[in-house]
């Protein structure tokens, strides 16, 4: 590819610092942007904002490029963080990363690359993109373990057409080396884990600063009372920590599992075994849908499609069927385990990722 402007988001993270490197080496004329999305609390122990910036800094410094930092913290809000309390509210569990990528890393992160003179933007995502008959096709990852096009999924073709994900073509073995052998200040650096503006910190003590806590009971399928919980938005089906009972409960050892949330009556369904039959489903409905060619994939004979319901699970076979262009059905080959409402669901054929939707 010839040389361009190209507009790389530089997180503080050793990703997005070997992005920068490739390009910079590649010859291209390369600028690193922090994207300062939250600032409630920055100040407090579990952000890691002010670290991550003087790392994004330090790298920029080394690799020799421009660097800056932009604030779309009153994006942010509105159009990420103003979602996700609407889901917990009405008793889901959203997934913020996916809208991240869709309102803010390629939208006001695009725009403002745009303003700037930029040809395309980079990010430091495990994933690939691939051109075919003037379409743009969002490839998975290299390295299986690390592919992230789960959280790609809402993109469309003028975002793809933007975007260049460099290290999709390595593992991350080989991305850590390449930043150990140019002397990145962030080689050896932990990648993040959790959501971004909560980080590290304790969930339920973050929500409840936004949101009411309404305690009410957690029962059996049957109905039986075992306990009570602090507020449904606190669960997520499949959920076996923090449930504060015991399996000694009904004189069985096994462990107990979140099965449902009953949102009229405020109860916390909660049943024992792993494999409970609650916890297994083989369909589910999910709507605001979104694919990546700009139209739903075909269904018809010889098409096979799998589809990821959480973002660590293997692809698994299923048959789709569409309602519109913004929702569908999907029937799985065999039940799926804790399939959860307000997650993903993404729809694969191959390691060509489709779009997909919101599980209902």
């Amino acid at each position: 590819m010839p040389s361009s402007r190209i507009v790389v988001g530089l997180s503080g993270g050793v990703d997005s610092a070997v992005t920068a490197l490739l390009l910079k080496q590649q010859g291209h004329d390369v600028l690193g942007i922090f994207m300062k999305n939250w600032e409630d609390d920055d100040d407090d122990e579990y952000c890691s904002t002010r670290q991550d910036f003087l790392d994004a800094a330090a790298v920029a410094d080394v690799i020799g490029i421009d660097f800056e930092a932009v604030n779309f913290a009153a994006e942010y809000k509105d159009r990420v963080f103003a979602e996700f309390l609407r889901e917990y509210q009405a008793g889901r569990t959203p997934n913020p990363d996916v809208l991240c990528n869709a309102e803010i890393k390629f939208k006001a992160f695009l725009d403002h690359a745009m303003t700037v003179g930029a040809d395309k933007i980079a990010t430091g995502h495990y994933a690939r993109v691939r051109e075919r008959d003037g379409m743009f096709e969002l490839l998975k990852g290299v390295d299986s373990s690390k592919d992230q096009s789960y959280f790609l999924h809402r993109l469309t073709q003028a975002q793809l057409s933007r975007a260049l994900f460099p290290i999709g073509e390595l593992r991350k073995t080989e991305v850590r080396r390449l930043a150990a052998e140019a002397g990145l200040p962030n080689q050896a650096k932990k990648d993040s884990t959790g959501i971004c503006f909560i980080g590290e910190r304790p969930f339920r003590e973050f929500l409840q600063r936004y949101l009411p806590r309404h305690p009410g009971d957690m029962r059996t399928p049957e109905g039986k009372r075992v306990g009570s919980h602090q507020g449904l938005m606190y669960y997520t089906i499949g959920q076996r920590q923090g449930l504060g009972i015991g399996g000694s409960k009904s004189g069985s050892g096994d462990p107990w599992f979140v099965v449902s949330k009953d949102i009229p009556t405020n109860t916390l369904v909660v049943a024992q075994g792993h494999d409970h039959p609650l916890l297994l489903k083989a369909e589910l409905d999910a709507a605001d849908a979104s694919w990546l060619s700009g139209e739903a994939p075909s269904t018809g004979e010889g098409v096979h499609l799998a589809a990821k319901t959480r973002y660590r699970q293997s692809d698994a076979p299923c048959a789709m069927t569409t309602h519109g262009q913004s929702a569908f059905s999907l029937r799985f080959r065999d039940p799926q385990w804790a399939i959860t409402p307000g997650q993903s669901a993404v729809l694969y054929a191959g390691e060509v990722c489709l779009g997909g939707g919101v599980i209902n």
